[in-house]
């Protein structure tokens, strides 16, 4: 099945590239991967992360109270959570909407939905065998929803200007 001409501008798919360029697709989901497994290391536990960013925040807000630095500090943590995720999502829909595999094309919200879901989940068990980390269901929502933030949209201009729902399948 031929795609539409659309589709091959719009996500760089062309059937005649050799397959050796899936490095180009999925090299950089390792490496980001990796550097996300890496944040959950005591190297980024709350209490090194607060010799950053308490000095920091101390620093460019002076007259913020105590509770008020920590509470930011928390959500700047949070936030970083959000981003990783984010970043992975658009990796991954990147590499799967340009695969050479139709099934995979066919199903890229599928499997990045999936791939976002396990790998917060081993994220947080890794985190539960390292000192000074804390490991909770919270946190791999918070990665789920900063996955989902990235891939809805790209899931909607797929869906409304690509218009092929009647080939295809999202879930």
């Amino acid at each position: 099945m031929a795609l539409p001409d659309e589709y091959e501008l719009l996500y760089f798919y062309n059937e005649s590239q050799p397959r050796r360029r899936w490095l180009w697709r999925y090299a950089p989901i390792a490496i980001w991967i990796g550097l996300t497994f890496w944040a959950s290391t005591e190297q980024f536990s709350s209490d090194n992360t607060d010799k950053v960013f308490r000095p920091l925040l101390v620093f460019l807000f002076p007259d913020l109270s105590r509770d008020s630095v920590e509470m930011l500090h928390g959500a700047i943590r949070k936030a970083a959570h959000v981003l990783e995720y984010a970043v992975l999502a658009g990796l991954l829909a990147r590499a799967l909407l340009g695969s050479w595999t139709p099934l995979v094309r066919r199903h890229w919200m599928l499997l990045c939905v999936t791939a976002i879901v396990v790998l917060a989940l081993a994220d947080e068990f890794h985190q539960s065998f390292v000192p000074n980390r804390t490991s909770t269901i919270y946190d791999s929502l918070i990665d789920v929803c900063g996955g989902l933030a990235v891939l809805l949209p790209i899931w909607l201009f797929h869906k409304l200007l690509m218009g092929h729902m009647s080939e295809t399948r999202y879930f």
